[in-house]
């Protein structure tokens, strides 16, 4: 017969006596990394054809719950075309922030149901500049604004070049722009779009490599 101060039983009592909601917040714990959130959940006040606006709530592991304004978006592709003479830009109409051209590399959203990236990527290229590449390759991806919005593009650089047309169901005022290489220090000064600055610092320092 064991004796009371003896390790089987405090071993066994340690495992009986806990209370049940001590497993449900180590869970709970579990699921949240140190310094992390859990959703709350949330409500949309806004759903349009590109965007969804929502407010949702979270719960810091101190404890704190906050809310917050949330644009959800499908995500967006980016491609750095060039070849030996030029990379290919385009200049189309920013409303929103009152550019009548901005200049920018082709993109577009991730808006076709069942499309992976690069076939977005590939699409998008022959929708805006007419030309399909033998040779792709991931540069990375990135959220836009973090603060506010889920969004992420995903960047591809394209090389050896070809005509190749497909037909876009927007009603895009798209300007070709094909920017020679030599002057590509003159196109980063005077972009103002945050991927298409990406994509470019990229370009050059691969062509300085």
């Amino acid at each position: 017969m064991t004796g009371r101060g003896e390790p089987g039983v405090e071993d066994e009592r340690g495992a009986s006596d806990e209370p049940a909601s001590t497993t449900a917040a180590g869970e709970e714990r579990a699921s949240v990394e140190p310094g992390g959130f859990t959703p709350l959940g949330g409500e949309t006040v806004y759903r349009g054809r590109i965007v969804e606006v929502r407010v949702e709530r979270f719960r810091h592991a101190d404890g704190e719950e906050v809310s917050r304004e949330i644009v959800r978006h499908q995500g967006a592709v980016a491609v750095v075309a060039y070849d030996a003479g030029c990379v290919w830009l385009v200049r189309q109409p920013r409303e929103a922030v009152n550019e009548p051209g901005l200049l920018e590399i082709p993109a577009g959203r991730l808006d076709v149901a069942g499309e992976q990236p690069l076939q977005a990527a590939q699409r998008e290229l022959a929708e805006e500049i007419g030309r399909g590449a033998r040779e792709w390759e991931a540069i990375l991806s990135y959220y836009v604004s973090a603060g506010i919005t889920d969004e992420r593009v995903q960047l591809f650089a394209a090389t050896s070049l070809y005509e190749s047309h497909a037909h876009s169901e927007e009603n895009e005022r798209i300007e070709l722009v094909p920017w020679p290489l030599d002057r590509l220090e003159d196109a980063i000064a005077q972009c103002q779009d945050a991927k298409t600055l990406i994509g470019l610092f990229w370009l050059a320092r691969r062509l300085n490599a």
